[in-house]
């Protein structure tokens, strides 16, 4: 992977170890525009308490977080210690709102997305609202990974898929540390510039899972909904 691309003014925290950039959504918006205008490949995780806590636990899990192009803050807890060091401007990166804001954002620019993972059926109903939401969105493909590591035939499959589609975005919707671990590895064996990784985003779009009430996502309590809407997931 090309390292050699430089972030302009943006700040980072280290939360226990773990890199984690003092941004918003609109600034992060900016960032992909310059970071495809310059034909680099990365990826960005967005990540809460739960990342930074398995990061702890694992190295790889570490390395994959600092490995990113960005990591911002998923997760009120981190973006409450951005304001604490003075990065006034910080904001919850929601990894579902991060989606819907990049897709509607790329109409324009012409991006092409690529959506992997969730359960049997999400990814495509997934790609069917977004297209009826983001009317000239360009949604190239999906792909349902089993739950567990791809098997070589699969690993193939869905690397030649990549290669013949060639996505500027691939959209990752795996649970952590899952997601992050994965981009880790595969962003300079596929064939596109940019992945991401949005968790339980594909559940929320696709309607397989209701969101928590804006209330609670902005309390900090909002993992504590999840584990009662999908405990078994959590």
């Amino acid at each position: 992977m090309d390292r050699t691309y430089n972030l302009i003014d943006v700040s980072s925290v280290n939360v226990l170890g773990v890199r984690v950039h003092a941004l918003n959504i609109p600034g992060i918006l900016d960032e992909i525009d310059r970071f495809l205008r310059a034909g680099h490949k990365g990826y960005i995780t967005v990540t809460g308490v739960h990342g930074i806590m398995e990061s702890r636990k694992s190295t790889l899990v570490k390395q994959s977080h600092n490995g990113s192009f960005l990591t911002v803050p998923d997760g009120m807890p981190l973006v409450w210690l951005g304001k604490l060091k003075g990065y006034k401007n910080t904001d919850r990166c929601y990894g579902p709102d991060l989606l819907l804001a990049v897709l509607d954002h790329s109409k324009d620019k012409g991006y092409k997305h690529f959506f992997y993972g969730g359960s049997t059926g999400v990814a495509d109903t997934l790609k069917v609202r977004m297209e009826e939401q983001f009317s000239g969105v360009q949604i190239v493909g999906t792909y349902t990974p089993p739950f567990r590591s791809l098997n070589q035939d699969e690993e193939n499959e869905f690397i030649k898929r990549i290669s013949e589609l060639q996505p500027d975005i691939v959209w990752v919707g795996l649970s952590t540390p899952r997601q992050e671990m994965f981009m880790h590895e595969y962003i300079t064996r596929l064939d596109t510039k940019l992945m991401i990784g949005v968790g339980a985003a594909f559940d929320f779009h696709s309607g397989r899972i209701k969101q928590a009430p804006y209330w609670i996502q902005r309390s900090g309590f909002e993992w504590l909904y999840r584990i009662f809407q999908d405990p078994g997931r959590l």
